[in-house]
């Protein structure tokens, strides 16, 4: 027997359950200290049972990772202006102004201090951009740092900053760091 479209669910149970577990996540991160975080306190928050939670990610920080993983993808937009500098000094402005969200850093920091999955996924995707970037840029003049080196001068002190420690980052900072790893 065929499917019909009347009895098809969009996106169906599974991909419902998701989104509510991870507005869940997102709401009470807003709410409390990551510490106080539980399994069952998500599961109640989001209307499903508790097992639904450790039959589908396991632990706690799988789940951060995948409600990381799914707020870090493709929220930002890479630039393409024409000139290695200005995209950089663009994409880092827009990433710093994203790290100054304070929903996004109790995200990363619950995520992170969950183990090894969630730290990851607060990168991944800055990594991919920056990449794009130098790749299109080596393409244009065949000049660009690699992509380690230019992580370090320019994601390691934002993601210290925004994660480690009080200060903001000023508006100008991030094109200073840009200038630093180009000059």
């Amino acid at each position: 027997m065929t499917a019909s479209p009347t009895n098809t669910r969009p996106g169906g149970r599974s991909a419902r359950v998701r989104a509510d577990v991870h507005r869940a996540v997102q709401e009470l991160l807003a709410e409390e200290p990551a510490e106080a975080l539980t399994l069952p306190a998500i599961a109640t928050r989001a209307g499903v049972h508790p097992t639904t939670l450790y039959r589908r990610w396991g632990s706690m920080a799988e789940l951060l990772g995948d409600v990381a993983t799914s707020r870090f993808s493709g929220d930002i937009v890479v630039p393409d202006t024409g000139s290695l500098r200005e995209d950089l000094e663009r994409w880092a402005t827009d990433v710093a102004t994203d790290l100054a969200d304070p929903d996004v850093l109790a995200l990363m920091r619950a995520a992170i201090g969950s183990g090894p999955t969630g730290g990851c996924a607060c990168t991944a995707d800055r990594h991919a951009q920056l990449a794009a970037i130098l790749d299109r840029a080596r393409s244009r003049d065949g000049s660009a740092p690699e992509v380690g080196p230019a992580s370090d001068a320019l994601l390691g002190p934002l993601y210290y900053r925004a994660i480690f420690t009080n200060t903001p980052a000023e508006p100008g900072w991030p094109r200073e760091l840009v200038k630093a790893m180009l000059d």
